[in-house]
């Protein structure tokens, strides 16, 4: 896919690729075909003229867009191994799992070393963190120096001469640090076959959209989304990507003037551009964290032609897809996540746990043996369809009066109209045992009583697994993709309660 994307983006250097959002949300391109392959052209001569070659590993904190993508078409070319240094698993996940394989080089824009340097008080308030990146290899400055960066990679150097990767696919793509999918941060490591299968999956998925001649006879209706995984497929088919905006103000205005065919953003993304009024069209996709089949009706209640949930891992992106109709008509225990995905199986084990396996799947972990199945820390079952269907994950088991409760199979039923996010959490009640909190988040404007009052029935059904408690509160949310935080809920749950908060359920 990625060779596809440099052959696709030479053919029609004239036309834009990366588009941004003004205040407005009007569009502004950000760079065009052309630009975008000449960086990645300055890029790995400059690479090749540092010495680096192919197995070198090299840090990557790059903020997504132009460069990130043409950093990663140049390490792609040269065959090095790419780590993605991101700053919301932490600086001790990225130095810990880094003497594994410590970089050549550490290629940084001026945010990043400003995470890792001087705003690092403040980046810690957004639960955003770097180690000093000067010790963990060489640095560089991808884009615009700021005082305090390291020296300019530098886009000048001899292009002839620049060797193009002709080696084994079965060689090491990129590194990247999870603190999510596993009980103990790990390191997953995809090969390059790996990940040029995930992106594939990926292009199916969005498949194009009417032929347009201009375009060499492939897809130009732009798409929005700000993953490599959006990027790479969609600008290979010839459409261009949006970055969506940051504030959900602006991001509805950029979905009205730009009226992407497909959307990708994350959940919590979803919910802030809903809040803001935003209106959709096409098809909208989600992923990146648990994504209810009521937040999915809402999306297609503003517009959207279909609203799609993804599942995916760090470990093998994706691995399964289901429309909001298909979810809304599901009926049983669990969350329905859909079918796996051409090439992916999916099996449980004995005690319950979803494990995966597909040639997008991960190779290994760093520093450990390769294996074919992907443990996804998920309870699930597959369905008479063959379809996944979680239960929660196996650390996030409740303990309540010797009875183990798994909030996943019930927390679907949270998510009544007028709740914006819905999770169960365990409460220390003693010597052990736990008490089971049902915390609540309503959507703007929605009173508590008649969330009450809609949450009763929902509550009942739940049987011996009905909370001791309901709470009303805005959930604590972590990581890069914004995930509910459990443990802070807990938390929250806890001081709630104490405070005399809360009522029975």
């Amino acid at each position: 896919m990625l060779d596809r994307l440099e052959h696709a983006l030479r053919a029609r250097p004239e036309r834009p690729a990366v588009l941004s959002a003004t205040r407005t949300g009007a569009t502004r391109v950000s760079a065009t075909r052309g630009e975008l392959v000449e960086l990645a052209d300055a890029y790995a001569a400059a690479l090749h003229a540092r010495g680096l070659r192919p197995g070198d590993t090299v840090g990557v904190a790059v903020r997504p867009g132009p460069r990130a993508l043409a950093v990663l078409l140049a390490l792609w070319r040269l065959g090095l191994r790419g780590a993605v240094l991101d700053p919301g698993a932490g600086a001790e996940v990225l130095r810990a799992r880094l003497a594994l394989a410590r970089p050549a080089l550490v290629l940084a824009d001026a945010a990043a070393q400003a995470v890792a340097g001087w705003a690092r008080t403040l980046a810690r308030r957004a639960r955003l963190e770097l180690p000093e990146l000067a010790g963990l290899g060489p640095v560089a400055t991808v884009g615009p120096r700021l005082p305090g960066c390291a020296p300019a990679l530098g886009t000048g150097a001899p292009r002839t001469g620049v060797p193009v990767y002709g080696g084994t696919d079965a060689a090491d793509a990129v590194i990247v640090f999870t603190s999510g999918t596993t009980s103990r941060p790990r390191a997953v490591v995809h090969s390059r076959a790996g990940l040029a299968a995930g992106m594939d999956t990926v292009a199916a998925l969005f498949t194009a959209g009417p032929a347009d001649p201009a375009a060499g006879g492939r897809c130009a209706e732009p798409v929005l989304g700000g993953t490599f995984f959006v990027l790479v497929p969609s600008l290979t088919r010839g459409a261009p990507v949006a970055l969506p905006a940051r504030s959900p103000a602006v991001l509805a205005r950029q979905l009205r003037r730009l009226r992407p065919r497909d959307t990708y953003l994350t959940p919590p993304q979803l919910r802030d551009a809903l809040g803001a009024g935003a209106r959709f069209g096409g098809r909208v996709w989600t992923g990146s964290a648990p994504a209810s089949a009521a937040l999915l009706d809402r999306v297609r209640a503003a517009g959207a032609d279909e609203a799609w949930g993804v599942y995916a891992l760090t470990e093998l992106f994706p691995a399964a897809a289901v429309e909001s109709r298909e979810k809304a008509a599901f009926t049983g225990a669990g969350d329905l996540v859909g079918a796996p995905l051409p090439g992916v199986r999916a099996v449980a084990d004995g005690d319950g746990q979803l494990l995966l396996a597909g040639p997008a799947a991960r190779d290994r972990y760093l520093g450990e043996r390769p294996d074919p199945w992907v443990r996804t820390g998920d309870r699930a079952r597959l369905d008479g369809a063959g379809r996944i269907v979680l239960e929660g994950r196996c650390k996030d088991m409740v303990l309540r009066r010797a009875e183990n409760i798994y909030p996943g199979l019930y927390e679907p039923g949270l998510h009544v109209p007028g709740v914006e996010l819905g999770v169960l959490v365990g409460v220390p009640a003693g010597d052990g045992d736990e008490r089971l909190v049902a915390v609540v988040q309503p959507q703007r404007g929605v009173p508590e009583p008649a969330l009450r009052a809609a949450l009763s029935d929902p509550l009942r059904r739940m049987g011996t697994a009905r909370p001791d408690a309901l709470l009303f509160a805005r959930i604590p949310l972590s990581g890069r993709s914004r995930k509910p935080d459990r443990a802070a809920a807990s938390e929250l749950a806890a001081g709630l309660l104490a405070a005399g908060r809360g009522g029975p359920a």
